[in-house]
Order: structure tokens, then sequence, then C-alpha cells
């Protein structure tokens, strides 16, 4: 079996809306690790008013973790990234140049108010890679420019990758968000894929995705999609 990377998941137990303890994130490691993924990037919530949990709290939470799934899953790699919302805390860190990323390199994962986004969205973004990161925007199924104007993905996909859910790929989501997960990779403007798994019980809809993806496209689309484009992306490179 092929060997994914998840590069979107709630994995790490205690801070966010995510595992709420260690065993729940063990049960999330055993289902996504049976779907295929050798690699899965912890990625929190850091959202002001919400979700702010400390280096230090994440720390030990990835410690934990690893830990006991070293023990039963040895052979799966745990990466730290953070989902960003884009909020004044995540616009100071961009000037500070202290924004979470994957493994503490250039790619990092963010999410925008998927009703108002921010203005000027774009040419931020490309301001962004100017200064050498490389955002990682995570389910842009969900943003409703993209439901409502397919160009606007790709103006967007331009300047970040774009992360789809796999969840919406299967068609647990709503209408609007599954239909436009399905054309944004049918249309070849996702990057990748990922499980933004809140618990063990969404496991039968992210293999669905990965199902879909299969029927639909063809295996290579599905090697591509998640595992491929994600080694690229965590190497800070836009597929």
């Amino acid at each position: 079996m092929a060997q994914y990377i998840d590069l979107h998941c709630h994995i790490l137990p205690g801070l966010d809306d995510g595992a709420p303890d260690l065993a729940t994130s063990m049960e999330m490691l055993h289902e996504l690790s049976g779907l295929g993924f050798g690699e899965i990037c912890a990625t929190p919530h850091q959202r002001n008013g919400l979700f702010i949990p400390t280096e230090e709290a994440i720390a030990r939470a990835l410690g934990e973790l690893a830990g006991e799934a070293g023990k039963v899953s040895p052979g799966v790699r745990l990466r730290l990234g953070a989902e960003n919302y884009w909020d004044e805390i995540l616009l100071e860190r961009l000037r500070k140049h202290t924004v979470p990323c994957y493994d503490g390199r250039r790619a990092f994962l963010c999410e925008v108010n998927p009703v108002l986004l921010p203005p000027h969205l774009d040419e931020t973004l490309f301001e962004i890679r100017l200064g050498g990161c490389l955002p990682v925007m995570a389910h842009p199924e969900r943003y409703l420019p993209v439901q409502r104007e397919p160009g606007f993905a790709e103006t967007l996909g331009r300047q970040a990758a774009l992360v789809v859910d796999l969840e919406a790929l299967a068609g647990g989501q709503q209408r609007a968000e599954t239909k436009a997960a399905r054309r944004l990779v049918e249309e070849g403007l996702a990057h990748a894929v990922a499980s933004d798994m809140h618990g063990p019980e969404s496991s039968p809809a992210v293999a669905g995705g990965i199902a879909w993806i299969g029927k639909r496209m063809g295996p290579a689309a599905v090697t591509r999609l998640l595992a491929e484009n994600p080694r690229r992306i965590l190497e800070g490179e836009l597929p």
C-alpha cells in the first residue's frame, strides 16, 4: 500500500476540537495507518479567542503521542504543523516571521473565513511567496467565492497550495462543498487532499474520499494528491 502523507489532521490530544485524549489520538492513528498514511502532520488550530495552544503544550502533546505511537505503529512518522486562522495573530506572526510552519520550515497551513475572505487575499499570498514562505490553504471547497466562481480557485492556486478535504469528496459535507471539492480535483486545481480528521469516526468518509479519487481519476491521481504533491508542499514547493 502507498505511503500517503496527511497534511491536515487534528490528532494531538487535548489541544483543540480534535482528539480530546491520548486514547482517541491512538484510535485516529490506527485508522489513518490502516488507510495507507505513513506520515501524519499534526495541525492543531491556532485561532485568536478560540484555540491558541502554547508551544510547550503542543510539544508535550506531540511527545506523549509519539511515545505511544512508537510502540504500536513504529512505521508511521508524526510531523508537526498548525492550522493557522487568518486573523491578527497570523498577520503579526507573518510580519515577525514566526508563523508555525510544517516542521518549522517554509510551508504553513492556513484557513480563512469561508464567507468573508480577507481583502486583497491574492495579493497578500503573492507577497508571502516573495517572502520565502508557501501558504497552504485548508479546505478551499468551503469558501463561497470558490463555490461560486471556479476561476477564483485558479487565482488562489497560483500563490498557494490548495488542499481539499477527503470527507468533502466522499459527500460527507454540504452539497455545495462536495460539488466544489470534486470540481477542484477533477479540474486539476487542487494540489493535494487531506483527512482534516478530528476523530476516528470520520475514517469511513476519509476512505470514501480516497476511493472516489481512485474511481474517478485513477490510481496515478491518488498517488499524486496523497503522496507526491504533499511531499513537494512539505519541501516548500508549489506543485
